[in-house]
């Protein structure tokens, strides 16, 4: 079973972990059907998006990046530069294909400003951990409690409309999804196959 809850000061005892699979920084039309056509295979994808953040009151930026991942490959759509694909909205929509992160409502929202469309298959980790008994509810304390080590979040609060995103963006966005998925795994996933 799982702790209800992990300290700062146990929080900052973890190894500090982040993604080390391949990274895709999708910026271009011409990446889209290879991509979709690897996603559409696949039954469990980690998903988060990211914001530029606004430090002035009224100011609120259109979400700028969607990320999704599997165990191995991580990829970042651009969404300030190529809006969300149709391609990809068909990942998002598809009953067939698992998608799990946490705070989803935002991020769906933000989406759907985007394009409209209708999520399917979307499961909240927030939700999702309370049936565990987990009271700390961020991405975070999360990872900690569950899978034992520690995430950055030191690229949160960057520019997520720059030119290009740079290696500390692209881990850090590309870590954030794949922790996502491996939650995901570690609660539901493992038990199934010990039932079998």
């Amino acid at each position: 079973m799982f702790r209800e809850s992990i300290t700062k000061e146990e929080l900052a005892e973890l190894p500090l972990i982040q993604f080390e699979g391949e990274i895709t920084v999708v910026d271009e039309y011409s990446q889209i059907n290879k991509i979709a056509d690897f996603l559409a295979k696949q039954q469990l994808i980690g998903f988060d998006t990211e914001t530029r953040p606004s430090f002035k009151k009224g100011v609120v930026y259109k979400v700028a990046l969607l990320q999704l991942s599997t165990n191995g490959h991580a990829f970042l759509f651009r969404l300030n530069k190529i809006g969300l694909p149709g391609r990809i909205v068909k990942i998002l929509q598809s009953k067939d294909i698992i998608k799990m992160g946490v705070a989803l409502r935002d991020d769906i929202k933000a989406l759907q400003s985007l394009v409209d469309f209708k999520p399917n298959k979307f499961i909240d980790l927030q939700e999702s951990v309370k049936d565990f008994g987990i009271k700390n509810f961020s991405l975070k304390k999360l990872t900690a409690i569950i899978l034992g080590f520690r995430i950055s979040k030191s690229q949160q609060l960057s520019n997520w409309e720059t030119e290009s995103l740079t290696e500390a963006q692209q881990i850090y966005a590309a870590t954030d999804a794949w922790v996502a998925l491996r939650i995901y795994e570690n609660l539901f996933v493992d038990r199934l196959q010990e039932i079998k």
